[in-house]
């Protein structure tokens, strides 16, 4: 009767852990947890007449790897252990604890520290002896390595993915939609962020830097991609900086490549940039990554810097330069020639001097000749008219889908038996016309600008009429501000001994006007 006494007021007060490495299925009414933690309270209920009783406060770690030990319920168990609440933890399997042979060892030298037991439900033994501690760190071993067989078949599963072009999942980029309604998911191009990519592409290669391009986009109010997550959180969405700009305009996946590690593989999905674009970009970055920018002050007098590329490579030609005794060259090299030696470059190193004498003589004679002139215009004209087909059929396209939705609202408002279902459907319509309408707003004011900037015959003749005695007054950073503001790319082919220089439209367009005001102040 006395051992009956005894028994009666030693209690055992057990807490359960539990544990889910994923948030699937928690949302159900009866999930893992609940199934776990009914599991353990059965064996509780089983040593009762030990003085076994459950403990109300919870814990529950759902969503949680048990490779480490950053878990909240976990925690709150440690705190409570060290604050004497608990005299047994009681788990389903022992990997639910943890899977990692270190952090277990830490948590049962915890356990002994405070005297408080361990119990797994499926897997019986008696951590108090010398076999069961055995028995417990021969199925942790398993556990850790069945964990890191998990995770290689997972790696190795994503490398077999991106070696046959398929998006194995990540943050999505601008430009792209996931597509989820196939087996697997897939990139498909957003119609209006690919307007925007494209755009921000040929404003880098129009300003040449980074910081002017960023100050671009946020005066456009152009962000980087948003996007939601299963749980319905909104992700992204943040304004543009120089550190996301240079993630876009490197990532392969708008040249319809997949990356992995180091390698690239072909992608499923449908480009954005072509290939030449994606090149000239890359070109520019390393071009100024290695000089600082176009911007900077130049003591050795480079007029062409950041305009002059290899026709053979279609990397950028840097400038650099040579000390013989007393004397300075000064050279334009093929960057591939640099960084990879000669033999990888069959374009010779250009004499600046030489070279920049030549394109500031073609300007001269773009100057003096009428037919060189029209050239200057004709060219202008059909990259223009490019941009602007290009917008137009973007335009045409949301417009299109705006009148579709119309179609559909008019529908779901016109339908006979209205319910809730309706309503939702009304609000996400209005959204996505909202969304479409912001996009129309965008194209058409990129279309105004291009509109805006197109040129003509008096342009040309103006930016070029007193071209000769406006250069021999400018000093040396005018004059390399006047040819960056009128040139966009410089070839020139040693074989042929052929200089081809590509104008800027919008660049004619401001020197024009600032000629043709310089002329009426003089005429005043």
């Amino acid at each position: 009767m006395k051992k009956q006494t005894e028994s009666e007021r030693r209690i055992i007060r057990c807490a359960i852990y539990t544990r889910k490495s994923t948030e699937e299925g928690l949302d159900q009414e009866f999930n893992s947890l609940d199934a776990q933690r009914e599991a353990g309270e059965n064996f509780i209920a089983s040593q009762s007449q030990e003085g076994w009783k459950v403990i109300s406060t919870r814990y529950d770690d759902g969503g949680y790897s048990g490779g480490n030990v950053d878990r909240p319920a976990m925690k709150r168990l440690l705190e409570d252990i060290a604050a004497g609440k608990i005299d047994c933890v009681v788990v389903y399997k022992v990997d639910r604890l943890s899977r990692s042979l270190l952090d277990f060892s830490k948590i049962m030298e915890t356990f002994d520290n405070h005297g408080v037991s361990f119990v797994s439900v499926t897997q019986q033994f008696n951590t108090t002896h010398s076999m069961g501690r055995l028995t417990l760190n021969i199925l942790l071993s398993f556990a850790q390595f069945e964990r890191e067989i998990i995770g290689e078949r997972i790696r190795d599963k994503i490398a077999a993915q991106r070696r046959r072009g398929k998006w194995a999942g990540g943050i999505p980029v601008l430009g792209y939609d996931v597509d989820r309604s196939g087996p697997s998911p897939k990139l498909v191009v957003n119609a209006d962020e690919a307007a925007k990519v494209r755009r921000i592409f040929g404003l880098y290669l129009e300003m040449e830097s980074m910081t002017p391009v960023v100050e671009e986009l946020d005066r456009r109010g152009w962000c980087l991609k948003s996007w939601k997550t299963k749980s319905g959180k909104t992700r992204g969405g943040k304004p543009f900086d120089k550190s996301s700009l240079h993630t876009m305009l490197t990532n392969q996946t708008y040249i319809g490549r997949i990356k992995h590690k180091t390698q690239t593989f072909k992608g499923e999905h449908t480009p954005i940039i072509d290939q030449k674009l994606f090149d000239d970009v890359a070109a520019m970055m390393r071009s100024h990554a290695r000089g600082g920018g176009n911007h900077l002050v130049n003591k050795y007098q480079a007029l062409l810097k950041g305009l002059i590329y290899c026709p053979a490579c279609n990397y950028s030609m840097v400038h650099n330069v040579a000390r013989r005794r007393s004397k300075v060259y000064r050279y334009y090299t093929c960057v591939t020639a640099i960084k990879r030696g000669r033999k990888y470059c069959p374009s010779p190193s250009l004499p600046a001097a030489d070279i920049e004498a030549a394109v500031v003589d073609q300007i001269r004679c773009i100057a003096d000749d009428p037919g060189l002139r029209r050239d200057v215009l004709e060219q202008s004209s059909k990259r223009c008219e490019a941009e602007l087909a290009e917008l137009n059929t973007q335009r045409t396209q949301l417009t299109q889908r705006l009148n579709h939705q119309h179609e559909q609202m008019k529908d779901v408002s016109n339908s006979t038996d209205a319910g809730s279902g309706d309503s939702e459907r009304l609000a996400a319509l209005h959204q996505e016309v909202a969304g479409i309408i912001e996009s129309l707003e965008i194209v058409n004011g990129e279309i105004e600008r291009l509109t805006a900037e197109q040129i003509d015959e008096r342009d040309v003749n103006a930016a070029f009429a007193d071209f000769g005695n406006v250069w021999n007054e400018l000093n040396t950073r005018e004059k390399s501000a006047v040819l960056t503001l009128l040139i966009s790319r410089i070839e020139f082919d040693a074989d042929e001994s052929s200089l081809s220089i590509s104008m800027h439209p919008a660049g004619i367009k401001t020197f024009s006007a600032e000629a043709t005001e310089q002329h009426q102040e003089t005429n005043s």
